[in-house]
């Protein structure tokens, strides 16, 4: 590390000159203390600072990274104009997961590095779980979900409404729920013998993302209810990534049953060529004289 810092020193006249704009953004990231060490002495040997900017950039990129995950699968469904292979009960779980934990880092005051993509997904999961809804005949149900979403925010976010103490239940229950969100889809890719419409770009940045989230909750966030949750859900979400790649070229279902009923109409009209091909003509009456 020694080595590293000396050959960063010629750079120090540059980092110490900065824009203004540039240098408020790194203190507000990482603070005036990491700023100073990092930044302005370019000294790498400092672990813990090191460590904290780390964290936050894992932290900006899952954000970024968040902000167009699930869009496949968005634009999956409304291509194919299909919910096969995805499972609404899941999505169901993970957005009322997802909707608790974003109220309790909000109400805690956490770094918004540390949970600022629950927000996005979660909106881009009342897409997706719409979409579901209606391309299953269940449009009625989607508009009850919906009113339904709208009263969960009023109630969370409201210290009037929802206490502390309450909250803090809801986000242990919340870490189960996530979990659990997980359990439908893989069964849904068990029992389809595919992964549908389900998008590979999704569920792969959603391994990455639950990793590195484990890292930056060590850091930054001392809760164990939300390291507990993100431990389980990067152990499910490393199963829904080895089914992915299991059954990756693996025929839908509903492909199959096609398959299936081409195969006897194909036969029954191969046995039907062969039959009047090989029944001999019957030989008409002879109108010959006999003599």
């Amino acid at each position: 590390m020694e080595a590293l810092r000396s050959a960063l020193q010629p750079l120090r006249p540059i980092t110490n000159n900065l824009p203004a704009p540039i240098r408020d953004l790194g203190v507000s990231i990482i603070g005036d203390t990491c700023y100073k060490t990092l930044i302005l002495e370019l000294d790498p040997t400092d672990s813990e600072c090191l460590k904290l900017a780390i964290s936050k950039g894992l932290g900006i990129g899952i954000i970024g990274a968040s902000s167009i995950v699930k869009v496949p699968q968005i634009l999956k469904l409304v291509q194919s104009q299909s919910s096969s292979g995805i499972s609404f009960l899941s999505y169901l779980l993970e957005t009322s997961s997802y909707l608790i934990s974003l109220a309790y880092n909000v109400r805690n005051g956490f770094p918004f590095s540390t949970y600022g993509e629950t927000a996005l997904i979660l909106g881009q999961n009342v897409i997706i779980t719409v979409l579901v809804l209606n391309y299953s005949g269940r449009a009625s149900i989607a508009a009850l979900f919906v009113a339904a979403l709208a009263t969960s925010v009023v109630t969370l976010f409201y210290g009037e409404i929802l206490d502390m103490q309450t909250l803090k239940f809801l986000q242990a229950g919340a870490g189960i729920l996530g979990v659990a969100s997980k359990v439908p889809q893989i069964a849904a890719i068990y029992q389809e013998g595919g992964t549908g419409q389900l998008s590979a770009f999704t569920v792969f940045n959603y391994l990455a993302g639950s990793l590195s989230r484990i890292f930056t909750t060590l850091q930054e966030v001392d809760d164990k209810l939300i390291l507990y949750g993100f431990v389980a859900g990067f152990a499910l979400n490393l199963v829904l990534a080895a089914q992915m790649v299991y059954y990756w070229n693996a025929p839908s279902a509903k492909a199959r049953g096609k398959m299936k009923e081409a195969v006897p109409v194909a036969a029954a009209g191969q046995s039907s060529g062969v039959s009047s091909a090989t029944t001999p003509k019957s030989k008409g009456p002879s109108t010959r004289r006999r003599g």
